[in-house]
C-alpha cells in the first residue's frame, strides 16, 4: 500500500502548480506522515540558503547534507544544529569536495554573475557521488529590475572509479521561477522544471580530474537545459499567446478578408 500511495503522491506533485510545490508537499507530508522520509527524497524543492558564521560564506541546503534536522556546511564540514555523529566524506574525498566548492564557485560567478553554489560528496562502494547545487535569484524590489524569480539547478552525479578511468552518469534538474507584472501585459507567472540525464566515461590520471570530469558534464547538460528551456518552453508559450490574443481590430481583419475576396473573384472573372 505504502508503494502505491508513494506513486500516486509523486504524480500528484507532478500535476500541481510547480510555484507552490513547497506548500504542495508540505500538505502531502501532513497527510501521509509516513512518506515524509521518500517524499523528501523524491520531490525537488526551491533550495535554501544558510550561512556558515564559521567562516563567513553562504551555502546551499538540500537532501544530500541534511542529517536529521541538521545541514552541513561544505566550508567548514561542521553541521547546524551542531551534531555529533553526522555523516562526513571521507578524508580523500573532502579534498576533493572542497577543490570541487572552489571551482563551482568561479563557475557560478561566471555564468550567472552572482548566486550561491554548493557541492557535497559522500563515499560509495566503487567509488563516490556528488550533488552540484547553484541558485541565482532576481528580485523585483531593485531599481531597474523588470521581474523577480529564482534558478535552481541541482546536479547529482555517481562516479564508478576504476583506476585509469572512471564511469559517471549525471541526474541534472532545473527549477524556474519567473514572476513580472507591467501595465501592458499584467500579471505574468512562468514556472516548471526539467530534468535531464547523461553518463560518460572520462581517464583519470588523479583525483583531482574527477572535478574536471565532473565540471565538463555539468556545464554541457546545463547548456542544453536552457537552450531547451528557451526553444521549447518559452517560445511555445509566446506562439500560444500569440494565437490567443491579436493588436488588429476585428474591422481591420474583416476589411482585409472582404479585400481578399474582390481580388480572388477579379482574378477569377479574368481566367
Amino acid at each position: 500500500m505504502t508503494d502505491q500511495q508513494l506513486d500516486c503522491a509523486l504524480d500528484l506533485m507532478r500535476r500541481l502548480p510547480p510555484s507552490q510545490i513547497e506548500n504542495n508537499l508540505a500538505g502531502l507530508i501532513d497527510l501521509v506522515p509516513d512518506l515524509t522520509e521518500q517524499l523528501l527524497s523524491a520531490v525537488d524543492q526551491p533550495l535554501k540558503v544558510a550561512h556558515d558564521p564559521s567562516t563567513g560564506r553562504d551555502y546551499l541546503l538540500c537532501d544530500y547534507n541534511r542529517d536529521g534536522d541538521s545541514y552541513r556546511s561544505p566550508w567548514s564540514n561542521k553541521y547546524d544544529p551542531p551534531l555529533d555523529d553526522g555523516q562526513v566524506p571521507s578524508s580523500d574525498l573532502r579534498k576533493l569536495e572542497l577543490n570541487a566548492n572552489e571551482i563551482f564557485d568561479i563557475y557560478r560567478d561566471l555564468y550567472y554573475e552572482g548566486g550561491v553554489s554548493s557541492v557535497y560528496c559522500w563515499d560509495l562502494d566503487g567509488g563516490f557521488a556528488a550533488c552540484i547545487l547553484i541558485k541565482k535569484t532576481q528580485d523585483q524590489s531593485k531599481k531597474g529590475q523588470p521581474m523577480k524569480g529564482a534558478w535552481d539547478s541541482i546536479h547529482v552525479i555517481e562516479v564508478q572509479d576504476n583506476k585509469k578511468s572512471a564511469h559517471y552518469k549525471l541526474t541534472s534538474t532545473v527549477m524556474l521561477t519567473i514572476e513580472t507584472e507591467t501595465a501592458n501585459a499584467g500579471q505574468v507567472n512562468l514556472s516548471g522544471s526539467l530534468t535531464r540525464q547523461d553518463e560518460k566515461d572520462f581517464p583519470v590520471d588523479q583525483q583531482s580530474a574527477h572535478v574536471s570530469n565532473m565540471g565538463r558534464m555539468v556545464e554541457d547538460l546545463e547548456f542544453r537545459l536552457r537552450t531547451t528551456l528557451e526553444t521549447i518552453y518559452f517560445g511555445k508559450t509566446k506562439d500560444i499567446a500569440n494565437e490567443l490574443r491579436s493588436t488588429i481590430s476585428q474591422n481591420v481583419v474583416n476589411q482585409r478578408l472582404d479585400l481578399q475576396k474582390q481580388i480572388g473573384g477579379a482574378i477569377g472573372n479574368r481566367g
